[in-house]
Formats: C-alpha cells, structure tokens, sequence
C-alpha cells in the first residue's frame, strides 16, 4: 500500500500542489537577503585557505541549547560540537562512545561506566565524571525518557574523575537505550558549570568535546553557522555506523546556511555555490535528480512521521470532545498528497510507534481513512463548543511542513470551528508553543510538525504520548492517569510479548484522549556533489567523514 495514492476527500478540493509554490513566491524577498549574508562568509574563508563544506540546512538555526527545545536543528548543531556516552548504529544497537569500559551488577540496579582517554572540553578542560552527572541530570528533567529513567534512580555518585556509576532502585531495562537515545532531547555531555542551568534558561555559552568547535563571531542567528575542526578530539577506533563509532573530521570548515527560497538553494547546489543540501522540497526532487554532478538520496533511512499537538491547558482543546472531533475531522491523505505530493515518498499510517517496528499497530486509528464529518460535527456539538477561537501556528520556512496547518484549519472549518493561522519561522513557532498561556495571550491551540522515526519507537521514547501534564510532558501537556500507568508498566516489563500487549494499550488509550494525532509517514531525500564521499548516513545529519575532491 506505500505507493497507494490515496483516496482523496472533500477537503482536497482547494488545497494542494500550488501551496508550496504559493509559500515559495512569498518568502522570496527574504530569500535573496539570506542567500547574500549566507554565501558571503565561505567566499572569504576559502580565500583564507583550508577546505570547506558548504550546507544548506532545512532552517535557520537560532538556539544553540539542545535541552532548551527540541527542535531539529538545535540537536543536529549539538551533534557537531558536544559528545554522547553512548551512541546507537543502523540496527539501532547501543554502543559505547564517549565511554571506554562499562559494566552492570548482577542484581541489574548498578552501572559503572568509565571514561575514554583524551576527552576536553573546548576550553581545555577535561570531561570528568561530574560534568556526565550534572548533563544528564539536566537532560533527566526535560527528555521523557530520562524523566522515566530519573524516576527509577537512586543515586547518580562519581568514583573518580573518570568513572561514575548510577545507581538504580530497582532495575530498569533501558539503561543504556537512555545514554544512547539518538533524538530529541539528546544526553549531551557539557561542562558541569554549563550543566548547571536550569532547563528554562538557554546556556550561556557553547562548550563541548564534539568533533567540531563553533565559532561564536560568525554566527547570524537564521542565516548562519560556521564550525572548525576540533584538533583536540580523539575518536573512537571504530568505523563509523550512524552515530556509532569514529567521528573522524576530514574538512575544515563547515559553514551552515539558511535559504527561505528552495528554489533559490537548489539553485546554489547545481552551480557548485554549496556542496550539500539537507530535504529540498520534493517538488524539486526531479529537477535535482536529473543535473550534472548532483546525488540525491536517502540518507537518512528513518522516517518522520507528521505530528499534531493539541493543547489540553487552554480551551477549546482542553474539551475531550473536542480533540475527539478534530480527530474525525482530518484525514492523512490530505496531508500527504499537500505535503509530499510523490506516493513513493510517503506512508497512511496509524501507528504512534514508528510503522513497521515490533510495537507498531493501528489500534484506535480513524485518520488514515477519508474523514467522517458528520461524526465530528456531532462531537463538537456533544462538546458544548461556542465558536472559541483555535489558534494554529505555521513554521513558512520548513517546506515539507508548511501546508500542514493549512490542511487542518480546512478541516476544522468544514465542522463549524473558528480558526486562525499564524504564520512564523519555525524556531518562532518553538518558542511560542512553550508558552501554555490563553491564545489571546501568546498562547496557541494546535501546533505541526515531525516525529522522527527513531524519537517514537516505543511508548518510552515517544514524548507525545506522554501525559504527564504540566510536570514532564511535552508541548500540549496533556495528562492522563491512565497513559501513565501504562507507560510505567510497559518500562518495567521484561517479556516482549508483554511490552506490545501494553503499547497497544497505551496507543489504544493515547487515540481516546487524543494526546496528539500523527498525521502520515514520509521520507526525505538529501541532495549533495557528486565530489563528497564518506557521507555518514543515519538518523540525523552529521558532518564528520565527509572528503571533498
């Protein structure tokens, strides 16, 4: 069924391929602006010597915190310039990175874990046992997973500057999964002093063990990043596997830049102004496809699956009856066909934990069948709903996700709800979905986006099923009782059968509440030069092992 087109619904009528272009024409102003500032600065630095890698990123980066949002492009710069204990490979098995030895006590409540030779900080510093305690202490109190693991731990002590263990209350089967979780939020290791701001407040300053050092004074925050090699990193022996293994830099420089206009970075890639081009919009896959000297391909291999939040703090969607009604209302279809276009990109899936993995099922799934509207009328009615408006926020400048709240807010107008789009660059759209506040006071009501694959492989890691509420969950915060003991039992149980028995329950129950609505599966090509090699694919982008001819 992957290839599929599917069946298309009333809602279809009006909304479809012309959007992107329509998105396109109207950030195109801002595009040239970008381009200039971005394609400047590698101008000057390879007259200065060295070699550079020239990237286009999906979107601006502005926040240089991993543990402050969650967003993408703040884990993908984490990954150049901070360092992880553990780190996963292409079957998603753990191993060790920052990490020389580990071992576990036979009553499975005791980890030690020890250091590799060689780790400092880009102040000079070297990374100890005090600095992995206090990062994943901080990382403990945003990510859901570490929120669970922190919930199990008794003590986290060092025995020496290099080797610290953990000790736990009872066991807990996903230790090491935990240190090695590839996403958002990420258990990046940072000086103790850094480590020890609170998660509220965005760090005062960059300073990791990464392969790479950030350069401060020629960052423009939307527009640019540039990185130097770190000539004081040691890499792991090993080959590199995704994340795993050697993070062997082989350029000097990499300069990161933001162009708003797709066409205007496809573009720069074809005349050999840039070398890499991360998810250009699918409709100029085939124009790439064909030019000289240009691969595209999927790197990546994961997925992402399309994410609705809905915010249970404010009306209207505090109103079980209300989420329940928007989930009538949408169908997956619309938003593929708007948002991807090309069947043999994407996926109609139910599943919250990743289609095709062990925990996958379309338990509770209507949207991936064309919507009932007389059903979610009827809801909405039930609902006591009085016109309140709904306030959907739009990212305009991350392409493959733009048309999203354009498709719901069709859909919830056709039931008879009073919406409102507000448009903004993503990493505004971030900033303003923390905000749980009324909408008429900056607040929201639903907010778009992504999943990767390899964040939702299980009820563990999947933060959107997390109901917590206003004390750990995500954005949305929802907060169900039930949800919680399912999950707590799910990360105590040993036995597989087990644990799909309760994701499904826990799926089961997460579509009756509605905490979120995944809204379909795609894949993303990148488009990069023929001259790179040793391209390190996986679930995020990385930048080490790359050679250019």
């Amino acid at each position: 069924m992957r290839n599929a087109r599917p069946s298309r619904s009333p809602l279809r009528e009006t909304e479809g391929a012309p959007l992107l272009r329509r998105l396109c024409r109207a950030a195109a102003a801002a595009a040239a602006l970008a381009a200039g500032l971005a394609l400047a600065g590698p101008a000057q630095a390879q007259a200065s010597g060295g070699q550079e890698l020239r990237v286009v990123t999906y979107t601006g980066l502005r926040v240089t915190d991993p543990i402050v949002t969650a967003t993408y492009i703040t884990r993908n710069f984490a990954y150049m310039v901070y360092d992880t204990l553990f780190a996963i490979d292409d079957q998603f098995k753990v191993h060790p990175e920052m990490v020389r030895e580990w071992s576990e006590s036979a009553d499975k409540r005791t980890y030690t874990f020890t250091l590799r030779d060689g780790l400092k900080f880009q102040d000079g510093s070297p990374v100890t046992s005090a600095d992995c305690i206090a990062s994943l202490e901080r990382w403990g109190k945003r990510d859901s997973l570490g929120q669970t693991l922190m919930g199990f731990m008794a003590a986290m002590t060092p025995v020496d500057d290099k080797t610290f263990k953990l000790e736990l209350k009872e066991p807990f089967g996903f230790v090491l999964e935990a240190l090695g979780k590839p996403s958002s939020y990420v258990p990046f290791i940072m000086p103790k002093r850094l480590a020890e701001t609170p998660i509220n407040k965005p760090l005062p300053e960059v300073d990791g063990s990464g392969p790479f050092r950030f350069v401060p004074s020629e960052f423009q925050p939307g527009v640019k990043a540039v990185f130097v090699k770190n000539k004081d990193y040691v890499p792991r022996s090993e080959a590199p596997n995704w994340l795993s293994g050697g993070k062997v830099v082989k350029v000097d420089r990499v300069v990161w830049m933001h162009m708003p206009d797709p066409q205007t970075a496809a573009d720069a890639l074809v005349n050999n102004e840039v070398d890499f081009l991360e998810a250009p919009p699918f409709t100029l896959l085939p124009m790439l496809s064909k030019a000289a000297h240009i691969k595209v391909e999927d790197l990546m291999k994961t997925g992402y699956q399309g994410n609705m939040q809905l915010n249970w703090l404010q009306p209207p969607l505090n109103n079980q009856k209300v989420r329940q009604a928007v989930l009538a209302a949408v169908y997956q279809g619309d938003y593929l066909e708007a948002q991807i276009g090309d069947p043999k990109y994407y996926k109609i899936c139910g599943a919250m934990f990743t289609c095709g993995s062990p925990f996958a099922t379309e338990v509770g799934a209507t949207q991936t069948h064309p919507p009932d509207l007389a059903r979610a009328k009827a809801l909405l009615k039930e609902s006591g709903y009085d016109g309140a408006p709904v306030v959907i926020l739009q990212a305009t400048d991350v392409a493959v996700q733009s048309p999203a709240p354009l498709v719901t807010a069709q859909a919830l107008r056709a039931i008879g709800m009073n919406v409102k789009v507000v448009s903004m660059d993503q990493q505004s759209l971030f900033a303003r979905r923390t905000n749980p506040g009324p909408v008429d006071q900056g607040g929201w009501s639903i907010a778009e986006g992504a999943w990767q694959d390899a964040d939702i492989l299980s009820p563990a890691t999947n933060g959107s099923v997390n109901a917590r509420g206003r004390h750990g969950a995500f954005y949305g915060w929802p907060q169900d009782d039930e949800i919680e003991k399912l999950r707590d039992a799910f990360v105590r149980a040993t036995d597989f059968a087990k644990q799909k028995e309760l994701a499904t329950e826990i799926q089961k129950r997460a579509y009756e509440v509605v905490t979120y609505i995944p809204t379909g599966e795609w894949h993303v090509p990148f488009a990069y030069r023929d001259n790179l090699s040793g391209i390190v694919g996986g679930p995020v982008p990385v930048y080490w092992n790359i050679s250019k001819k």
